[in-house]
């Protein structure tokens, strides 16, 4: 059945998989993470895989995997760099609905903690300012739908989401 998965992309941070959790249990869906199963392949951590391969490894890594998701009824939850991989981010819209999840940067911040403990692909020459400037137009032009964020509560975000999905 195409169309009938929800998938949610956005910065490390944004809450894809708790909203993604709880949004598959309120829509009686199943729910996969990818960066689970990207973790899965490489035996490691992200972080670990990361540091002993590189971050041009995981991404080939993570772009495969995504490739790889087959389902129905489910709400995937990609990992913040997915939208990096074209095949990968088609692949998904071509079964699902892509919700951007749109968390400012402040918030982000908050959020996020150490990057370097976190898994998050970024390169060594950039910062988290810097992989936001990058990747939210990335976000933007994949994304079906783009939910603001901004100092919401997880309730209301779920209804906006369900609304919209």
């Amino acid at each position: 059945m195409p169309n009938s998965n929800i998938v949610l992309i956005g910065m490390p941070a944004s809450g894809k998989s708790t909203l993604g959790v709880q949004l598959a249990k309120w829509l009686s869906m199943g729910f996969i993470d990818t960066d689970l199963l990207v973790q899965a392949r490489a035996g490691e951590s992200m972080q670990a895989f990361q540091d002993a391969n590189g971050m041009e490894a995981y991404q080939t890594l993570e772009c495969e995997t995504v490739k790889s998701v087959v389902c129905e009824n489910c709400v995937i939850a990609t990992g913040g760099s997915a939208i990096y991989c074209d095949g990968a981010m088609n692949h998904l819209k071509s079964m699902a609905k892509i919700i951007f999840l749109d968390v400012p940067m402040d918030e982000i911040r908050q959020r996020i903690g150490d990057t370097s403990q976190r898994g998050v692909v970024i390169r060594p020459d950039m910062n988290l300012d810097d992989l936001y400037a990058e990747r939210r137009p990335l976000y933007l032009k994949h994304a079906d739908l783009a939910i603001d964020c901004s100092n919401k509560p997880q309730d209301q975000l779920l209804q906006e989401i369900r609304a919209s999905a």
